[in-house]
C-alpha cells in the first residue's frame, strides 16, 4: 500500500507566464487540478516542501491528499516539469481519483537476489535489467508503491518476465491485461572480453613495416636512378 500524503494547496487565479514566473519567485509552484467529474482548479503549493517530495520515489505513486480551503480531494501525480538546470519545479498536474473507479499507474520495479544468483556468484555473469518500471492497473486502495523482481534464482542465459512479477490483489499489468507480449524484465548476461593485441606484437608488426619501407627506394630516388642507367648503357653500347 502507497504512503499517505496529505498537500496543502492554495487557490490561484492570475494566468499566464508572468503570473507563474512570480508565484515562484514568491517561493510557490503552480499547478492543476483536474479530472474527476469536477471543472479543474488552478492552485499553487510551497516549492520547497513539493520539491522534497518529488525527491520521494514512494511519492510518485501515491495517493494524494489535496487539501484546498478545507475541501480535500484524493489526486495522483500526473506531471511536473523542472527548470532545465535549476533545482527547481516549473509546473505541477495532479489528476482526481475516483475510489470506485480502476486508474493506470507506471510504478517501479525493484530487484532484489542480484548478489546471490547462481548466473552472478557462481557463473561471473551480470543482471541486466531491461525494465525499471511498468504500467499497472488497479483499484486506488490497491496501489503499491513499487514491484519486486526476484533475480536470486537465475543462471546465465535465464531471464524474469512480466508473468512472473508477484502481484498484490487486484493488480494488474496493463500490457498483458490485453494481450501484449510477455516481455523480459531482466536477465543475467555472460561477460564478453574483448582481448587487445599484445605491445611485442604490435611492436614487431610496426619494425617490419619500417624494414620494407627502407628496403624499397622512394619514388625520387627511382626516377633519379634512371638517367644514370640510361647512360650507362648507352656508354657501354659506344664502345
Amino acid at each position: 500500500m502507497s504512503t499517505k500524503f496529505e498537500l496543502t494547496a492554495e487557490p490561484r487565479t492570475a494566468k499566464g507566464t508572468g503570473a507563474s514566473r512570480r508565484l515562484r519567485h514568491a517561493g510557490k509552484v503552480p499547478a492543476i487540478l483536474y479530472g474527476g467529474g469536477k471543472e479543474p482548479v488552478m492552485i499553487a503549493f510551497d516549492h520547497d516542501g513539493m520539491l522534497h517530495n518529488l525527491q520521494n520515489e514512494s511519492f510518485h505513486t501515491s495517493i494524494l491528499t489535496i487539501n484546498l480551503g478545507g475541501e480535500k480531494d484524493q489526486a495522483i501525480l500526473r506531471d511536473w516539469q523542472m527548470h532545465p538546470f535549476k533545482q527547481e519545479i516549473i509546473h505541477i498536474d495532479l489528476q482526481r481519483i475516483s475510489a470506485t473507479e480502476r486508474l493506470h499507474m507506471r510504478v517501479p520495479l525493484h530487484f532484489v537476489g542480484q548478489d546471490v544468483a547462481p548466473g552472478v556468484k557462481q557463473e561471473g555473469g551480470i543482471v541486466s535489467h531491461l525494465m525499471t518500471e511498468v504500467d499497472i492497473t488497479c483499484l486506488p486502495d490497491q496501489l503499491p508503491e513499487y514491484l519486486t523482481v526476484d533475480v536470486s534464482q537465475l543462471h546465465i542465459g535465464e531471464s524474469v518476465h512480466l508473468s512472473d512479477l508477484p502481484l498484490p490483489e487486484g493488480v494488474k499489468i496493463t500490457s498483458l491485461a490485453h494481450g501484449g507480449d510477455d516481455l523480459a524484465v531482466a536477465a543475467i548476461t555472460a561477460v564478453h572480453v574483448v582481448e587487445e593485441e599484445a605491445p611485442a606484437e604490435a611492436a614487431a608488426e610496426e619494425g617490419e613495416a619500417a624494414e620494407g619501407a627502407e628496403a624499397a627506394p622512394s619514388e625520387g630516388e627511382a626516377k633519379e636512378a634512371e638517367p644514370a642507367a640510361k647512360k650507362a648503357e648507352q656508354k657501354k653500347e659506344g664502345k
